[in-house]
């Protein structure tokens, strides 16, 4: 075993690494995921030395800190109910017994929408009572097939605001909603709930079209929020999509993005984790860096474009493997100015995230806003 894992390292630093470029050799292998750590400063450079890895991806926003400490992520369980599906049940209790297990354990848990499927009572209420064995803080943000059944009413039973800010250990949380200001599609057509919900829960449906946005007074709040920190203090902003333009169709995007950044510009050490898009998915836009989370239900394929030229695509999932591709996270905030945002992928050994050449901030990466705006031209005026 000790020869074979040899063999891949050696083949790692051979394949993956720059010519010319000696290897790293604080990459270790460890019984779960190769895990590669460089120290990355700030979004307008990188290191020189570099390996890509499996699961893991080491970012620089955790300057000031005021320790080390982790938290867990798990979104996108799109639960049925019980006796419809327990598939989902199984993977959503699976993520939560080894979120349990963390040693230490996370400081708390962000979950990051699409609870329900359908919207369901019986969904949402099944998701509480599966993610009650956690005993560490919970925080929840929604998905929009949480939210369009009953316009939201439910979930703020159970979870309260959708938004929310909270400071811990030297960063500061924000909580975004993302989901709940699409455009009304459903009044002049009379659609019945169900039918609004089936809209909206289809990726890529055209009558629901750009639902996905931020809002003015939510920035409003957001830039109030901001005020008085720090701006060279870590902010983590969470949010159930990409706060940019990946793929507009399938709502891989929000459509105020140009202003969310705006609002995100002055802060040097900003990251989005987001949702949504059920796969590995890396982007920095500006001073921020966007980090895409697993599902536990299942992964979406990658866009037929837009996909960010940080990201490099992970391997196709095995079709007859449903624990394949999907899975949670953990994301370890460092005194040393780093957070390691581990994906704990099921079913797979390999997942590639990154590539060298996509680090070389001498490119810059390029904004197409062509597709929302040709689709959707009222949602760019």
């Amino acid at each position: 075993m000790s020869d074979e894992l040899d063999r891949i390292r050696r083949e790692m630093h051979a394949v993956l690494q720059p010519p010319g470029v000696r290897p790293d050799d604080s990459l270790q292998i460890t019984r779960r995921t190769f895990i590669h750590r460089s120290l990355l400063f700030g979004a307008a450079s990188v290191g020189q030395t570099f390996a890509w890895w499996p699961l893991l991806n080491t970012i620089d926003v955790a300057h000031a800190a005021e320790a080390p400490f982790k938290f867990a992520w798990i979104s996108d369980t799109h639960l049925y109910e019980r006796s419809l599906n327990t598939r989902f049940v199984d993977k959503v209790v699976r993520a939560v017994q080894e979120v349990q297990a963390m040693d230490p354990p996370a400081d708390f848990l962000i979950f990051g929408g699409d609870l329900a499927q359908l919207g369901k009572i019986e969904e949402l209420e099944l998701g509480v009572e599966l993610l009650k064995d956690l005993k560490i803080k919970k925080y929840y943000i929604p998905g929009e097939h949480d939210w369009y059944l009953d316009m939201g009413k439910k979930w703020g039973e159970l979870f309260g605001q959708p938004n929310w800010t909270f400071d811990h250990k030297g960063v500061r949380f924000i909580g975004l909603d993302t989901v709940s200001r699409g455009p009304d599609y459903w009044t002049a057509k009379k659609m019945t709930p169900e039918e609004r919900m089936g809209h909206m829960a289809t990726l890529d449906g055209t009558v629901a079209g750009a639902w996905a946005g931020v809002g003015r007074e939510q920035l409003d709040w957001m830039q109030k929020t901001l005020a008085d920190w720090d701006k060279s203090k870590p902010i983590v902003i969470f949010s159930h999509n990409p706060l940019y333009e990946y793929y507009p169709p399938w709502n891989f995007w929000v459509r105020d993005w140009r202003e969310v950044n705006d609002v995100l510009k002055p802060y040097t050490k900003v990251t989005n984790i987001h949702g949504h898009v059920h796969q590995v998915l890396y982007n920095e836009i500006g001073s921020m860096r966007s980090i895409g989370m697993l599902a536990t239900s299942w992964p979406w394929p990658y866009a037929p474009e837009g996909v960010p030229k940080l990201t490099k695509p992970m391997i196709r999932v095995d079709p007859g493997d449903h624990f394949d591709g999907v899975g949670w996270e953990t994301v370890n905030v460092n005194a040393d100015d780093k957070v390691d945002v581990e994906y704990i992928m099921w079913g797979r050994k390999e997942v590639f995230v990154q590539t060298p050449e996509d680090h070389d901030k001498s490119i810059e990466e390029v904004i197409r806003p062509r597709i929302a705006d040709n689709q959707y031209p009222w949602a760019n005026p």
